[in-house]
């Protein structure tokens, strides 16, 4: 999978720029506050219909604007497809083929992307929900079913919290309608945990083989899934929508005094064991960069077994934050396989070495310029 052409119309700094892209590694080159992270955002937003830096899609627009659209056209093993997004007063619209997606969750999945930010070397010991957010991310793109389900859950985790909250404070208290919104939550919760921790077993066989080879053979790198209740493989839905029924009577009386749910996948974790250790609490930081490193790489590989497709990866600015060591063995993992997007001030000797003919944009001030 990559992604041929760009074309951006007052999205953040950028007034209006079209932009052809190679098959290999885009290096967008420049100084800081010049723009660069803005086109790996709008790949970004592309793929996902949403930024990875705001939660207010009004931030997208460009100063005095009322509308910002990205269009791209995508190119995998079925042929080449036109994607849009817009964003004006009237919404978020999204088009596949010139059509209009009526639901997000048909439009995700079109175009495949890893985004690898200095933050994500965070990933390791960053709070559970930066690791929840991994896991939603990713997976979704790769399982449509995974995505729907997600969404389901938030909205009945929103209704059962709103109802709770009433509850605490006095309002309507009607056991029977909090007994029908928990046992949808439950069906719901039961899937997503099962979905969660396959995906686990999967990219924990995808990260250790890298991990392994950066570490030099010499350490292990295993996933653990924490919810509120037990996992194993090979666990049946109905035994986890039976375990969770249990967590939720014995939580029953706090919920209703706190108002709120304390028991589900909005509250999951999961750790990363580098030698049977908790890396994010044994581990040096090197540990917790290499297995940062391996995750997302991990990912690439996962993402391929799971679509039949590489994803096109983002790099945002990470090359200066990893040793050479580290450089070397991601730009080898990507090299000939994967459509690159690097931001950077400047290109690092490793990278200069290792790159293979990259095509090379010089941005400055929203402005973007093909290197001859």
């Amino acid at each position: 999978m990559e992604l041929s052409e760009l074309s951006l119309s007052h999205f953040r700094n950028y007034d209006q720029t079209d932009l052809h892209f190679q098959s290999g590694i885009n290096v967008f080159l420049g100084e800081n506050a010049q723009g660069k992270t803005n086109l790996l955002e709008s790949i970004y937003a592309l793929a996902l219909a949403r930024s990875h830096r705001t939660k207010t899609d009004k931030d997208l627009i460009q100063w005095g604007q009322k509308e910002a659209k990205i269009a791209g056209r995508i190119k995998n093993r079925f042929g080449q497809t036109p994607l849009s997004l817009s964003w004006s007063a009237k919404g978020k619209q999204a088009r596949v083929n010139h059509l209009d997606q009526s639901r997000l969750s048909t439009y995700i999945g079109q175009l495949n992307v890893i985004l690898f930010a200095p933050e994500d070397l965070d990933l390791v010991k960053g709070a559970p929900t930066v690791r929840r957010r991994f896991i939603d991310i990713e997976f979704g793109q790769m399982n449509k079913l995974y995505l729907q389900q997600s969404s389901q859950y938030k909205k009945i985790l929103k209704d059962r919290n709103a109802y709770l909250k009433a509850w605490a404070q006095g309002g309507q208290r009607d056991q029977i309608f909090l007994d029908v919104l928990t046992e949808q939550l439950i069906d719901v919760a039961s899937q997503i945990i099962l979905a969660r921790q396959k995906f686990l077993i999967k990219l924990e066989a995808q990260a250790n083989q890298i991990h392994q080879e950066v570490a030099s053979q010499k350490e292990v790198l295993t996933l653990h899934y924490q919810t509120a209740i037990p996992v194993e493989e090979g666990m049946q839905k109905d035994q986890v929508q039976e375990a969770l029924s249990l967590v939720f009577e014995k939580n029953a009386d706090r919920e209703k005094r706190q108002g709120t749910t304390l028991a589900g996948p909005h509250r999951d974790d999961f750790i990363i064991d580098v030698n049977q250790a908790n890396v994010a609490v044994f581990g040096s930081q090197g540990q917790q960069r290499t297995a940062a490193l391996a995750l997302k790489l991990g990912e690439i590989e996962l993402m391929h077994q799971e679509t039949g497709e590489y994803p096109v990866l983002l790099l945002d600015d990470v090359l200066s934050e990893l040793d050479a060591n580290r450089q070397t063995h991601l730009l080898m993992a990507i090299q000939d396989k994967v459509q690159t997007f690097i931001t950077a001030p400047s290109l690092t000797e490793v990278a200069r070495q290792l790159i293979k003919e990259p095509k090379i944009f010089i941005v400055k001030a929203g402005h973007v310029q093909v290197e001859e």
